[in-house]
C-alpha cells in the first residue's frame, strides 16, 4: 500500500501553502503547526512532509523547533527538507527527531557531501529530492534551474545507493490540476524498484488510487488536504 505523507511547510513558524513555490504567494492555514500535526496523527496518519521554507531561502536551518515540537509531540515519522546544506543542519536535523532528511539542492550542488552523508547515515535514512520543471532539476527553492535531466540525474544516483526518491513537479506544485503521472510513470518505468514518492499537484483520491498503480512508494499530500479537497477522512482507508 502506498504510504500517505501529508506536507507541512513552514514560514515564521506557521503552516502555510505556496502556489509553484513562489514566497509571495502564501497563504497561511495555521500558526501551530503541531496542532496541524496531531490532527493527522488522530486519523491514522504515520508519515509527515515537514519543510523548512525559510531555511530554503537561508540556506540553513531555521524553523528547528518545529520539527522539535512536532516529533516530541506526535509519533510521525517525519522526513524534514529545506536548509540541510552542511554536517551541521543535518545534525540538528536528526537530533531534532527527523527520522529522515531530503537533500536537493545539496545533491545538486555537492554531491561529495551528499554522497557522504548517504555513507554516514544510511539509505534508509537519505532520501534524494528532485525538483523538476519541464523534466529538468531545480534548485534553491526553485528559483533556479539547472541543465540536469531528471532522468541521469537520479541513475547518476542510484549507482551510489540511494534507494528512496521525492519528486516534485514545479509546475503543478500548489494549483491543485492533478499529479504529474506520466513523469512517474516514465521515471518507474526506467528505474524499476525505487522507492520513488510522488509530490505536487495531488487534487484528488483517484490520483493516489493512479499512483498505486505504478507502485510508487508514496504521496506527499499539501493543499489538497489544506482545501478540503481531499479530506482526512477519505484518506483512512490507504492508511489502515
Amino acid at each position: 500500500m502506498i504510504r500517505i505523507i501529508p506536507a507541512i511547510d513552514i514560514i515564521d513558524g506557521k503552516c502555510i501553502r505556496l502556489t509553484q513555490g513562489d514566497y509571495e504567494h502564501k497563504v497561511i492555514y495555521n500558526e501551530n503547526p503541531l496542532e496541524v500535526a496531531k490532527q493527522f496523527e488522530d486519523n491514522g496518519i504515520k508519515y509527515l512532509h515537514l519543510v523548512d521554507l525559510d531555511g530554503a531561502k537561508a540556506k540553513k536551518i531555521i524553523n528547528r523547533k518545529v520539527l522539535e515540537d512536532i516529533a516530541a509531540k506526535t509519533k510521525l515519522k517525519i522526513d524534514f527538507g529545506g536548509g540541510v546544506r552542511t554536517d551541521e543542519d543535518i545534525n540538528i536535523a536528526f537530533d531534532c527527531g527527523a527520522k529522515q532528511v531530503t537533500g536537493g539542492s545539496v545533491a545538486v550542488k555537492n554531491k561529495e557531501l551528499f554522497l557522504a552523508w548517504l555513507k554516514k547515515f544510511g539509505a534508509e535514512k537519505i532520501i534524494l529530492g528532485t525538483d523538476v520543471k519541464d523534466e529538468m532539476i531545480a534548485v534553491n527553492g526553485w528559483y533556479e534551474n539547472t541543465k540536469k535531466n531528471v532522468f541521469s540525474f537520479i541513475e547518476n544516483y542510484l549507482e551510489f545507493g540511494v534507494q528512496s526518491i521525492i519528486c516534485t513537479d514545479i509546475k503543478r506544485d500548489g494549483l491543485l490540476q492533478g499529479a504529474a503521472i506520466n513523469l512517474y510513470k516514465k521515471i518507474m518505468d526506467k528505474f524499476t524498484g525505487i522507492k520513488l514518492i510522488a509530490s505536487g499537484g495531488i487534487s484528488s483520491i483517484d490520483e493516489i488510487d493512479e499512483l498505486i498503480k505504478l507502485n510508487m512508494d508514496g504521496v506527499i499530500i499539501g493543499k489538497a488536504i489544506y482545501e478540503n479537497k481531499i479530506s482526512l477522512k477519505d484518506l483512512r482507508k490507504y492508511v489502515g
